[in-house]
């Protein structure tokens, strides 16, 4: 079987296509506004959260709008790398964009809590191709050694999409309707589909497309049980203890079935897969093993702080929303600036080693200190430690996925990226799913009992004027609270501290692909030079891949260059 899975990828078309500069800003900038839209769809909304649940009358339950959207975005992340691979970048992309535009328009139309969900779950769909296939796009048009550069400011669109999302959520909220975050985000999706349409490059060499052959290939039977495993398993983890008991038959029997899912689709994935969306070869190496399991524990850590941060400040500190987003943006800011900052170093520097060990252990360190979080904690010094943490997921996010495509070979620079993609997905997806479930425990055991029945929701909002309570009886509400989001920020420490423990493990070998040094290119005519990434010579000074050039034009040089063994 191994052998078929080797002749398939074989087949695969490469898409390097390195573009002229000029050509290559045309297209980064329009990657980096879809990858910005993407993001303020994808994290807007937990601002919102409380009032969608209140005018849906769905205030137990309403945190799935956010985990139904992760986990949809999980189900379809891994598999954007293959199909991206068989049907093209570009299809691919565009379809991602219009589906986030039709999702929307349906979110903001929604009349119940179930058909949010599930047009929640189709915009996690659509961004999971937005966020993979815009990575691999500039994979396709951009070497390695510069990558670290336009990496870096992707990363910063991803920031900025994360600090404006919430505010524009807000501002909705407070003076209009929950409704026009949706409608808002829904055109501006649709333009960006258009402008891609017109400027997206297709590779000049690109075989005429055999969609029976190509749809043969699909891995359908990894598909079916990866979703069956992570649907098993999220749904009971996430209303474990709260809607319904740890003990009953329906969570085992789901938490079981589900198991048995997963050990299948790892069994499919390695044996019977024609071209797997996992291929098990990627954890041989322990640096890239290390950094996609990193992925799926800062994943866990990254979504619950961007969620359960706002509600902490909107129910225990009685915040309005615009003010929680406002204390949200240290985290956000500080990360668009590291990651510029990082892509710069590496790119200049070509090691990226010390930006991830620094990184992880800000990160870890930020993570930390919210944990002594509470009524009297001072705004300055919650600003502080959240601009610490920011730092630190500025210093992570890219330079990962640089360090990832600098472990791994040509051949597999879409699957590391989508899979790393889909575990970062998956651990936000269990992040959420165990941080829910965490605070919805913690607050019934610390709300006092007169007013138990506002443990039912952590995301309701008590009308305290209503309530009729003392001042004595609200400070001991809001210390439920606190109580009950410090429980969620000490569950995230742990995981933080295995991500900086990994870093042992990781180590730099500079800007260089294992199948661009002279002992790994695969000798065989190109019919283009810019089809080629310009080989780099090896930090630990080996002999160096001969470059010729295949053009004397200077728009050539541009384009690319051929290394030959």
């Amino acid at each position: 079987m191994k052998d078929r899975q080797i002749a398939a990828e074989a087949t695969v078309f490469d898409q390097t296509n390195l573009l002229p500069k000029k050509e290559l800003l045309v297209v980064f900038g329009a990657l980096a506004v879809s990858l910005f839209i993407c993001f303020v769809d994808q994290n807007g909304i937990g601002v919102a959260l409380p009032t969608i649940g209140r005018e849906l009358h769905a205030e137990a339950t309403i945190s799935w709008a956010g985990t139904s959207a992760l986990i949809a975005n999980t189900l379809f992340q891994v598999l954007y790398g293959r199909l991206s691979d068989l049907f093209g970048r570009k299809t691919v992309f565009l379809s991602a964009l219009a589906l986030l535009t039709i999702s929307d328009l349906l979110c903001g139309l929604s009349q119940n809590a179930t058909m949010l969900y599930v047009f929640r779950g189709l915009a996690g769909v659509a961004n999971g191709g937005i966020t993979s296939v815009s990575m691999m796009i500039v994979s396709d048009i951009i070497t390695l050694k510069e990558r670290g550069k336009y990496q870096g400011i992707l990363g910063a669109c991803v920031g900025l999409g994360n600090m404006v999302g919430p505010f524009i959520a807000a501002g909705f909220v407070q003076n209009s309707t929950w409704r026009g975050l949706f409608w808002l985000v829904s055109p501006l999706a649709a333009l960006c589909c258009i402008v891609c349409f017109f400027i997206l490059p297709t590779p000049k060499d690109a075989p005429q497309m055999d969609f029976a052959a190509v749809s043969k290939k699909i891995d359908y039977w990894g598909i079916l049980a990866g979703s069956a495993a992570i649907i098993l398993i999220l749904i009971p983890v996430s209303g474990g203890g709260s809607y319904f008991a740890w003990d009953s038959p329906m969570v085992i029997a789901m938490l079981v079935v589900g198991g048995c899912c997963m050990l299948a689709f790892l069994l499919i994935e390695h044996q019977i897969a024609l071209l797997p969306m996992m291929p098990l070869s990627l954890f041989k190496s322990a640096p890239v093993c290390v950094m996609l399991f990193q992925n799926v524990f800062f994943g866990i850590v990254y979504y619950s702080q961007l969620y359960y941060l706002p509600l902490f400040f909107q129910n225990a500190r009685r915040m309005s929303p615009l003010l929680s987003a406002a204390l949200v943006l240290p985290i956000t800011c500080a990360q668009m600036a590291a990651s510029i900052a990082s892509g710069q170093y590496i790119s200049r520097t070509e090691r990226y080693g010390e930006v991830i060990w620094s990184g992880f252990f800000l990160w870890t360190l930020g993570v930390g200190l919210t944990c002594i979080f509470d009524l009297d904690t001072p705004i300055a010094a919650i600003v502080v430690i959240l601009l610490i943490q920011g730092v630190g997921v500025g210093f992570i996010f890219q330079p990962t996925l640089v360090a990832l495509q600098a472990h791994c070979t040509k051949a597999q620079r879409a699957v590391v990226i989508s899979n790393r993609n889909f575990l970062r997905s998956l651990g936000g997806a269990v992040g959420l799913a165990i941080s829910a479930a965490a605070l919805q425990n913690s607050l019934k055991k610390a709300m006092p009992a007169e007013f138990a029945s506002l443990a039912l929701s952590s995301f309701n909002t008590p009308d305290f004027d209503a309530l009729g309570a003392s001042p004595a009886q609200i400070h001991s509400i809001l210390q439920a609270y606190a109580s009950a989001s410090r429980t969620v920020f000490i569950m995230n420490v742990p995981f933080m501290g295995l991500c900086l423990l990994g870093c042992f493990l990781i180590k730099d070998h500079g800007l260089q692909r294992p199948d661009e040094t002279v002992q790994g290119i695969e000798p065989g005519p190109r019919s283009d030079a810019s089809d080629v990434e310009k080989s780099e010579e090896p930090k630990s000074g080996g002999v160096i891949a001969q470059v010729v050039q295949e053009s004397s034009t200077s728009e050539e040089a541009e384009k690319g260059t051929r290394c030959k063994p």
